[in-house]
């Protein structure tokens, strides 16, 4: 079931939850150097979450072992941080933040570079997150959720990449995921009708090689089958008549820095 928000909830997400989600990821990306645990990373995160009055949206959701999500190369989503995982110079770390402030769950995501990736994957990075604002240029009223994953999957393909298929963005709301599903992929005018009111999180994965991926054993870590790099980046947004608006941004605004600074 599709739940319609009011414009003062949309407010009052983009001020707490949405607000909170984008500082926490910012700050997150200026720890991203080579030397670095993706579990220190993921320790000032929950602190930085915990001091400003929230609690972390994914530590604890259905048994998610942290704060965050650290998907380093071949890790799509859901990598686990750990003591063990060193960032090395050339990495890209895809860091996944979500913060829960008076009921409301924040979602957002963004692959920062760790020192100096190949130009190749510079550009995988760079694609995908066009593939995120080409997503949400299609979230307006009538629109349809297949003009979205349209949109993304046109642009990743043309440019020779994959497109994840067992994932998907989501509706956003008191819980981290509602309906609707996102997919990253689809046709026009297909899927659920878009309506004002309605927040989503679009979040492109998209991979150097092929779109195939397999879940590791621990049950959480997602990879491509082929071992190439995978990028990722997510935005929640609300729809309303006068277009899409991003509603996990801060003072700076709703978009990251690629190579970690703010």
């Amino acid at each position: 079931m599709i739940k319609i928000k009011t414009p003062e909830q949309a407010e009052q997400y983009r001020r707490g939850a949405g607000t909170l989600s984008k500082s926490v990821l910012r700050a997150a990306g200026k720890l991203v150097k080579p030397g670095t645990s993706t579990k220190q990373i993921d320790e000032v995160v929950e602190r930085l979450i915990r001091m400003h009055g929230g609690t972390p949206g994914f530590k604890g959701l259905y048994g998610f072992p942290a704060s965050i999500c650290a998907s380093v190369n071949e890790v799509v989503i859901h990598g686990i941080p750990s003591e063990e995982k060193i960032l090395q110079d050339g990495d890209i770390i895809s860091i996944d933040t979500g913060a829960t402030v008076n009921g409301w769950v924040g979602d957002n995501a963004w692959t920062f570079y760790c020192g100096t990736p190949s130009v190749e994957v510079q550009g995988l990075c760079e694609c995908t997150r066009d593939c995120l604002k080409a997503g949400i240029e299609q979230a307006v009223p009538g629109n349809h959720v297949g003009d979205i994953g349209h949109a993304v999957q046109q642009l990743a393909e043309a440019n020779g990449y994959g497109v994840v298929r067992e994932y998907v963005g989501h509706g956003v709301g008191r819980v981290m995921h509602e309906d609707p599903n996102i997919p990253n992929y689809g046709k026009r005018g297909r899927g659920p009708k878009l309506e004002e009111g309605m927040f989503i999180a679009i979040e492109p994965m998209i991979t150097l090689g092929t779109f195939k991926v397999r879940t590791l054993a621990d049950g959480w870590t997602v990879v491509t089958q082929d071992g190439l790099p995978a990028a990722h980046y997510e935005n929640t947004i609300v729809i309303t008549k006068d277009g899409p608006q991003i509603l996990t941004q801060d003072d700076q605004g709703p978009w990251c820095e690629l190579q970690g600074g703010m």
